[in-house]
């Protein structure tokens, strides 16, 4: 089990998060604000100082944060590329919101001195993700070592605990509020599971990004060398009429890997890009739907 083709192939909205999580936690660090990026309570209806809240989204507070953190982010790209960026937006800006709210909740109730100031770090994201990794991602390795028995999601379990628990109370709150977002978004509050946002605006992150690297460019379309004459290579000639053949060209590998990193099976995969004309989404929704039949 992983997260599909190394790199970020059809994750332009997570790459643009990693990127921003990285880039402000060490402008921050460099400055040495990065104890300072938790926000309080007073911070946000005393003091208005709603930048810090903003902030507290992208910025990790510590390094070993960042690492596990970002690692996280990367890995759980794979519900990009099974539910498409525009949904996956969506899914982002509701877990995100949905968990601050919660946060701002529980501070107001609980008591607690050590709690005057939550962790800084997009935790409702990350920890919301664990909700759809739990119930939707199969595990494709079992193995024992001495009497205890893991698996290929194990890794991801022991880095989610390891950011759980990095800030003790501070980090544990806004991990547990991430993890009821994503229960909400899981039981369809509002219907927001269908919801998308108008096409030119999830387009912008895809303008933003750069190709990646495991990306296959495309085909250049085949000349015809003999002067304008077209060409009847490939095709069946029934009697005077020349008919095409349907190709039977396989769809790229790293497309076939993606659907499969998901759970669905090779051939299953395989067919799906065929009849989607390669477009990963597309066969994803193809084999959902077979699946809910």
């Amino acid at each position: 089990m992983n997260g599909g083709p190394s790199g970020f192939n059809n994750a332009p909205v997570t790459r643009i998060l990693v990127i921003a999580c990285v880039l402000f936690t060490i402008i921050f660090g460099i400055q040495g604000r990065s104890n300072k990026l938790g926000w309080s309570y007073e911070d946000i209806f005393k003091k208005f100082q709603i930048w810090k809240l903003i902030l507290s989204i992208f910025a990790f507070a510590s390094t070993p944060e960042l690492i596990f953190g970002t690692y996280l982010l990367y890995y759980f790209r794979i519900f990009e590329r099974q539910i498409g960026s525009n949904k996956y937006s969506v899914f982002i800006l509701f877990s995100t919101i949905v968990s601050l709210l919660l946060e701002v909740i529980a501070m107001k109730i609980v008591k607690d001195s050590s709690l005057k100031a939550l962790t800084s770090g997009p935790y409702g994201l990350i920890f919301a993700s664990f909700v759809p990794f739990y119930l939707d991602i199969p595990v494709s390795t079992r193995y024992r070592v001495f009497s205890l028995h893991f698996s290929d999601k194990t890794f991801i379990y022991v880095a989610g605990l390891q950011l759980l628990f990095s800030s003790w109370k501070r980090s544990l709150l806004p991990g547990i509020c991430g993890i009821l977002a994503g229960s909400l978004y899981r039981l369809n509050i509002l219907r927001i599971r269908s919801m998308k946002f108008p096409e030119f605006i999830a387009s912008f992150f895809s303008r933003l990004s750069w190709p990646s690297s495991g990306n296959i460019p495309p085909a250049a379309p085949a000349r015809n060398t003999v002067g304008s004459m077209p060409s009847y290579a490939g095709r069946q000639v029934e009697g005077n009429n020349p008919a095409p053949v349907r190709s039977t060209v396989d769809p790229p590998e790293d497309s076939i890997s993606t659907l499969v990193s998901m759970g669905f099976d090779r051939n299953s995969a395989r067919q799906a890009l065929i009849r989607a004309r390669n477009d990963v989404n597309a066969a994803t929704n193809i084999l959902l739907e077979s699946q809910a039949r």
